[in-house]
């Protein structure tokens, strides 16, 4: 199974936007992320469902966050994105009437429920201004990175 990025790119971008930014085109995010700007504008749309960022066309336009990084959790942008799956494993339907099958797949199904919720529930207490907090001290410790943020990232 592959893992599924979004959630971690949109965090990326998300800081992005309040840190260097305040506001980026489909465009400028699909070359940070090396994406397709069609990509950009399908997951950011959930996230403006969500009412996470807003969307402006136009000369001057682009994505902005619509809520501060403190009224965001990892939880919020998760539920935005549709809660794609936590894990790659899961249960086997080989054969469905066996009991052994059933008995495996009720522990998994269990176990993996439990899982879930322990990592529902840590997401609804990070925001991102947690993360951005980490991002600034990081940036501390590295100050020739002060200009340019080590990696590619949206121009000014």
């Amino acid at each position: 199974m592959r893992q599924d990025h979004r959630l971690s790119r949109m965090l990326h971008v998300l800081i992005h936007l309040d840190r260097h930014r305040k506001h980026a085109t489909s465009d400028e995010i699909a070359a940070m992320l090396r994406t397709n700007p069609v990509v950009v504008r399908r997951t950011l749309g959930g996230l403006r469902k969500a009412g996470l960022v807003t969307s402006e066309k136009g000369h001057g336009g682009g994505w902005r966050l619509a809520r501060g990084l403190a009224d965001i959790s990892l939880r919020d942008i998760y539920a935005a994105l549709g809660e794609p799956p936590l894990f790659a494993i899961g249960n086997a339907q080989d054969d469905p009437d066996c009991l052994v099958e059933k008995a495996v797949n009720s522990a998994i199904d269990d176990t993996l429920g439990e899982a879930q919720a322990l990592m529902l529930d840590r997401f609804a207490t990070v925001t991102l201004a947690d993360i951005a907090a980490d991002f600034d001290r990081r940036l501390l410790d590295y100050p020739a990175e002060a200009q340019r943020f080590g990696h590619v990232h949206i121009e000014e």
